[in-house]
């Protein structure tokens, strides 16, 4: 799994225009193949008129799923460039679809090539990203007498705090990077005298 990956902020459009050309780059987050598709499908029937309805996803931190679609566009000059400026710009679980409006001057291969991938370049930068960071899942149980304490700590000192559980005992869900592991274990057993249990779970992905 790789430490962190980049995501767009939120959906959004952003449009240029090449030549008397509109490309109209829609971006979304998507986290699965099924969700990219059902985006895709709703930026066509918004622009059934427009002339082209390209499309790029990248989807999975270790971008695993690539698909690219030129839609009509001669091959290579739309899609492909669209998908390689997601993954120069390390952009995970993203969809985007360039809708274009012919402006009545013809672009050539190159000039496709650039439209298409600024059109893509520029979305991200007006609409923003996300660094998301891989994390270590982990588990704390305390007492009772103890756990407001130990939650407080946690959340002063930027831990990220799941969920907070109260049963027999006080079950809190925390989320560490896996070089904070042995330091953390430390911190935990000092400030609950040993009393506290500490069980590491799976991975996720959470904001930086």
């Amino acid at each position: 799994m790789q430490d962190e990956y980049r995501t767009v902020a939120h959906a959004g459009v952003h449009e240029t225009e090449v030549n008397r050309s509109r490309f109209l780059c829609a971006l979304a987050p998507a986290a699965t193949e099924q969700e990219a598709q059902d985006f895709i499908a709703g930026i066509r029937k918004e622009h059934a008129d427009a002339t082209h309805n390209c499309f790029a996803y990248v989807i999975g931190a270790d971008a695993a799923i690539q698909k690219a679609s030129d839609d009509g566009e001669p091959g290579g000059t739309a899609g492909v460039p669209m998908l390689q400026m997601l993954l120069r710009r390390d952009m995970r679980y993203v969809v985007a679809v360039v809708t274009r409006y012919y402006g009545g001057v013809k672009l050539g291969a190159g000039g496709l090539i650039r439209a298409y991938g600024g059109a893509v370049g520029e979305a991200l930068d007006a609409l923003g990203t996300l660094t998301r960071r891989r994390f270590r899942l982990a588990t704390v149980t305390v007492d009772h007498q103890r756990a407001g304490k130990v939650e407080n700590d946690l959340r002063s000192t930027g831990r990220e705090v799941r969920d907070v559980r109260y049963g027999e005992a006080v079950t809190i869900e925390i989320g560490l990077p896996d070089t904070d592991v042995p330091a953390f274990e430390a911190w935990l057993a000092d400030v609950t005298a040993g009393s506290a249990g500490f069980e590491l779970g799976g991975e996720a992905y959470g904001d930086a």
